[in-house]
């Protein structure tokens, strides 16, 4: 054993036998999500407003439907659920169509203009350990499904952090499966050369932990930053944790 990892197994032992930890963005590195949340919060209160949509959307929308997945399947997802079908449309369709590609561009020019006021800081258990697994020389990996994966790490400034990263663009580009297949997961694992019952994926979102799970990781971790201890253990996390921090040795 080197002594780079000799030292993670005594302060972070649960991640110090993988060989890579994968790393979901939003609520696992940063809390982007409350921003995200926001944005969705807004642009769906105004949307349903203007077409006299019932029920309201509510904060249980956004972890039923949206949180995890990429954008448009999002989108859809929400609308399905109130029995609305609209065009899918392109991506690039502006944000004022009423086209699934539309209304998602409309939430995210919501969400840069709110990033880029208020700025964004990681979880400072969070760069704690990625600090460590850096210092001991582990691969990692960022998949997230948002687009605006550069951005955040940009304003975080963990930019340069990953040796793979599968995003929102990436998986578009690749047409790549949305969480919770386990198709962007084991692309960057794939990136990485490792297999994944060797690798550990860190997940806030229940789609994420389901992708982890369905990827056969040999380690899924659920955050839990309000979808609940239960929920993420029944989306086949094998463990929960409430911020990255508890997985260091002496945390308390």
């Amino acid at each position: 054993m080197t002594p780079t990892r000799d030292l993670l197994r005594r302060r972070v032992p649960a991640l110090a036998d993988a060989d890579a930890v994968l790393f979901d963005l939003d609520g696992v590195l940063t809390p982007t999500a409350d921003v995200h949340m926001r944005a969705w919060q807004t642009m769906f209160d105004e949307l349903f407003a203007a077409w006299q949509v019932s029920p309201p959307y509510a904060e249980r929308d956004y972890y039923a439907h949206l949180d995890g997945k990429r954008r448009y399947d999002g989108v859809a997802s929400v609308l399905r659920s109130r029995d609305i079908e609209v065009p899918w449309g392109e991506p690039d369709d502006d944000p004022s169509a009423d086209t699934v590609c539309g209304i998602g561009n409309r939430k995210n020019g919501v969400f840069l203009r709110v990033l880029e006021e208020e700025g964004i800081a990681p979880y400072p258990g969070s760069l704690a350990v990625l600090d460590l697994l850096r210092d001991a020389g582990m691969p990692l990996a960022l998949v997230s499904s948002s687009k605006n994966a550069g951005p955040v790490l940009a304003q975080a400034g963990l930019d340069g952090r990953f040796s793979a990263s599968v995003d929102g663009v990436v998986a578009e580009a690749r047409r790549l499966a949305s969480k919770p297949a386990p198709d962007m997961f084991l692309a960057a694992a794939d990136e990485l050369g490792v297999a994944p019952g060797r690798a550990v994926v860190v997940e806030d979102a229940l789609s994420g932990v389901a992708s982890g799970a369905a990827g056969g990781f040999g380690l899924v971790i659920g955050v839990d930053r309000g979808a609940g201890e239960a929920a993420l253990r029944a989306a086949g996390a094998h463990t929960v944790i409430t911020d990255l921090a508890d997985l260091m040795e002496g945390h308390e």
